[in-house]
């Protein structure tokens, strides 16, 4: 395993998504009112956050949590300067994203065949197919694609999942346009000697090409 990096090499800054408004509230029982989420969001654009995760576009079935997002889009108070973004998963939800003007359009997949069946009830192939739609959809319209990688570190199926696997994928990904890349720690397995040895092999693929880190706690 790399070395660690010491704190005189780690960036001088960092940037920051929220991601609260999504991928905190669809994990709640209780399921806040469109006004309740467009108070949230607008308290958290006046912190100076400069992006956040408005919601996502997927069908209420299966995160009811999520039904209103295109409300919440249509209602919110944009702050000049703050990407507000949203997760598509497929056509559909791009297409609704265009429309409520998300700033962004971040698609999900991920590294492990096991918990993408489990999560969008597709193989990892059925869903870079629907990434390359969503790809051409967000580009039609001017949006920034983005890609989300979820279980990088771990699968909760699976155990550990391979590198070359998590780096073919994020060839993928950019080859359709993907302009920045998220590695996911979906369900807390990661560890730092890990996180340091898929960063360094994503960043010596992939020189120059943004990448961000979902991280989760695993208590």
């Amino acid at each position: 395993m790399p070395r660690l990096l010491p704190l005189s090499e780690l960036p001088a800054r960092i940037s920051l998504r929220e991601v609260g408004p999504r991928d905190g509230l669809q994990n709640e029982d209780i399921t806040l009112s469109t006004s309740q989420k467009v108070q949230l969001i607008n308290a958290l654009a006046a912190t100076g956050l400069r992006q956040i995760e408005v919601g996502s576009f997927v069908h209420p079935r299966n995160v009811p949590q999520m039904a209103d997002t295109d409300a919440v889009f249509a209602q919110i108070d944009r702050r000049p300067g703050v990407i507000y973004s949203a997760i598509a998963p497929n056509t559909t939800g791009a297409q609704r994203a265009v429309a409520a003007g998300a700033d962004a359009i971040q698609v999900f997949l991920s590294a492990s065949e096991s918990h993408n069946r489990s999560n969008v009830n597709m193989s990892i192939a059925e869903s870079l197919a629907q990434a390359a739609e969503v790809a051409a959809i967000a580009r039609n319209a001017g949006t920034s694609f983005e890609a989300v990688l979820s279980v990088v570190f771990g699968c909760p199926f699976e155990g550990d999942v391979p590198l070359d696997r998590v780096l073919d994928l994020c060839d993928h990904l950019l080859a359709l346009g993907a302009e920045q890349i998220t590695l996911g720690d979906t369900t807390g397995m990661a560890h730092p000697r890990l996180v340091q040895a898929v960063c360094q092999a994503f960043l010596e693929r992939f020189p120059g090409v943004a990448l961000r880190l979902h991280p989760h706690s695993a208590t």
